[in-house]
């Protein structure tokens, strides 16, 4: 795979199942735009599959409870609300799409009420006068001519979104199949106040009343915690239907209104917090109700970014990750801190489960494997069945075989990993790559960056060590108040598990990493630098006391990983070690990384430069923190050609 081959990396979406009609949105990037393409496909459930929409940014596809419609978002080519994604609509059987919104800032994911008429939505609005809208004078201020913000909250701003507090987001629910008949765009009124961004809406069964997630207190003060909340579908005063004991996402609602939803608890730990599956029976207009945790806080780990828990006649689907693979598992509703191993198996395999949907005793399923970026696959009623073939351009290209690794660390902990060869006997250059987080997974499926650097002649080393998601809570705790110390040791342990291979060259090793695999970068080109050729930490943390203030997270994040002790934050920090540091060393950084700000790289290189270090920073403008998964295309293709003259040079 060579760095343009970017394009061939196709990615489905959420697909959307009612019937015969099996709809996804399918995305690329697209050098020539610079850009993602997406437009919606119909697969049928005979495993043919043709164009729905032709993009190029369609995206969200939501199909009506009576099979009538299908709303999705569009975003167009031109300025402020047209260049936004807008709820459109069309009839199922064939049809243009009418536009329904023209909201400045866009608007969310459409939610379907049971009537099979009205959406639930959400979007931010913004203040006057700011991100192109009038202000009170009836003009409209160039960005840099804005009013200033007052800013009286940490919790001010968020990485690839920006600023929160003037823009915030808000409820909508609209007549969609109305204003499509009459063929009159949408001029909806929130039913949210400004002062609380609500999220993940749902219908109530009946259909009277809108749920979704809130901050506690309606956002009064700082929180990364969430409530369930309520507000009637015409509108009225939110309230409160479960207090939760941390952050929640996703609810949704059986048939008999029994509602679930994704949580992590917070009493013993806010960060590397499982996320469980919870149950609770609303009693609208009477308070609060106390939530029940389904599933074992130690071994089950939710993952909702594939969606929402869906109820069943007796269970509920969940996405679970398990030692780099995601799983699909059935919980009974009858349940109580049930583990891991209790949970029926769905479908579990080598692969990735990015996301599914339900129809009936139909289950629809976008999996990625080692050899494909994401398929559309049929796991029920009968077995499973891959209905699409996206990753064949990707394929084509040629994919590098990944061989598992399983080890121990010094301490006899077990670690688990990945190596991918490159052509030829060798012996070959080693990368140990280390993922971002941390709290998060290596997985079971196609890597670009992987693929990319084995394909140009290096073995690439790839792994979940102590402090990563999918291994158990007390894995990814073991770092809490403790980076630089076991996980270091695991990093380390699966190289040398690699290295053991006659067609390893273990003195051409390179460290690499993003985040707090850049972190990870830093500290071992100061610690274990004998170990390496050269270094390219990415998007790093390197000094936790400005970490602090100057990230999006930094006034929580730090405190729970590190401690408030600056002699501690002093003492975990690479900065610090600036001076061990003799390795060529690369510090790359975005220019709009909110997450781990461009400051911890600039101090940095300072650092490394004035101690007399061969370093060098590559800044890529217009960037946040996410470059390498969702950056510009250009960008994301000079970044590996960068990467890779690195190596060249040093390996």
């Amino acid at each position: 795979m060579l760095p343009a081959d970017i394009e061939a990396l196709v990615v489905p979406g959420r697909p959307a199942l009612r019937g015969d009609l099996l709809l996804t949105a399918v995305q690329h990037p697209d050098l020539k735009t610079n850009a993602a393409h997406s437009a919606l496909r119909r697969v049928s459930l005979d495993g043919t599959e043709s164009a729905w929409t032709h993009g190029p940014r369609d995206s969200a596809p939501s199909i009506s409870p009576d099979g009538r419609w299908v709303a999705f978002l569009r975003t167009g080519d031109g300025q402020d609300a047209d260049g936004r994604p807008q709820l459109h609509l069309m009839p199922a059987d064939g049809g243009d799409a009418q536009r329904l919104t023209s909201l400045h800032l866009g608007a969310g994911e459409p939610v379907w009420a049971p009537d099979s008429r009205r959406i639930a939505f959400v979007a931010r609005v913004p203040e006057a006068g700011r991100y192109g809208t009038a202000d009170a004078d009836d003009e409209t201020p160039e960005p840099a001519a804005e009013a200033p913000r007052r800013i009286t909250r940490m919790d001010y701003r968020i990485d690839d979104v920006g600023f929160l507090r003037d823009r915030m987001q808000r409820l909508f629910a609209v007549d969609a199949v109305t204003a499509f008949e009459e063929g009159e765009p949408l001029e909806p009124e929130p039913l949210t106040s400004g002062e609380f961004d609500p999220a993940h809406p749902v219908w109530t069964p009946d259909g009277t009343r809108i749920v979704f997630t809130a901050p506690p207190e309606w956002g009064a003060a700082e929180s990364d915690a969430r409530d369930i909340c309520s507000i009637a579908a015409e509108g009225g005063d939110p309230e409160v239907v479960v207090h939760c004991p941390g952050y929640s996402e996703r609810p949704a609602f059986a048939a008999d209104g029994t509602l679930f939803y994704y949580g992590q608890s917070f009493e013993d730990h806010r960060e590397a917090a499982a996320t469980g599956l919870y149950a609770a029976t609303p009693e609208f207009g009477v308070g609060p109700v106390k939530a029940r945790r389904l599933t074992d806080i130690e071994t089950v780990d939710c993952d909702g970014s594939a969606g929402p828990p869906v109820p069943r006649e007796a269970d509920v689907l969940v996405a679970v990750r398990n030692r780099g693979a995601v799983e699909l598992r059935a919980v009974a509703f009858a349940a109580a801190d049930a583990p891991l191993a209790d949970l029926t198996v769905v479908y579990a395999d080598r692969s990735a489960l990015r996301s599914f949907t339900v129809d009936g005793p139909v289950i629809a399923a976008v999996v990625a494997t080692l050899e494909t970026s994401g398929e559309v696959v049929l796991l029920a009623p009968a077995a499973p069945r891959v209905l699409t073939d996206y990753s064949k351009p990707l394929r084509d290209k040629g994919l590098r075989p990944v061989l598992e690794l399983e080890t121990t660390a010094p301490d006899g902990y077990p670690v688990h990993g990945w190596l991918v060869l490159p052509e030829g006997e060798g012996p070959h250059p080693v990368l140990r790559v280390v993922h971002g987080g941390p709290f998060t997974q290596q997985d079971w499926a196609v890597f670009d960056e992987a693929q990319v650097y084995a394909s140009a002649g290096y073995a690439v080393v790839l792994g979940n060590p102590r402090g990563s998601a999918g291994y158990g809570q007390q894995h990814g705790h073991a770092i809490t108040h403790a980076f630089g110390t076991v996980d270091v040791d695991d990093v380390l342990a699966l190289l040398d598990k690699a290295l053991e291979r006659p067609d390893m060259d273990a003195s051409r090793v390179g460290i690499m990493g993003g985040s707090y695999g850049g972190f990870m970068t830093s500290w071992l080109a100061a610690h274990h630098g004998e170990r390496f050729r050269a270094a390219w930490s990415e998007r790093a943390v390197n000094a936790w006391d400005s970490m602090v203030g100057s990230s999006d997270i930094g006034y929580t994040f730090v405190d729970s990983y590190i401690g408030a002790d600056p002699e501690v934050q002093r003492d975990r920090s690479p900065l610090s070690y600036a001076d061990r540091i003799r390795i060529p060393f690369a510090v790359v950084h975005s220019e709009q990384d909110w997450r781990c700000p461009l400051e911890q790289a600039q101090r940095m290189f300072v650092a490394l430069r004035r101690a007399g270090a061969d370093a060098e920073f590559v800044l890529f403008p217009g960037e946040g923190h996410e470059l390498s998964r969702s950056g510009r295309p250009r960008h994301r293709v000079q970044r590996f050609d960068a990467i890779l003259e690195w190596w060249g040079r040093h390996l």
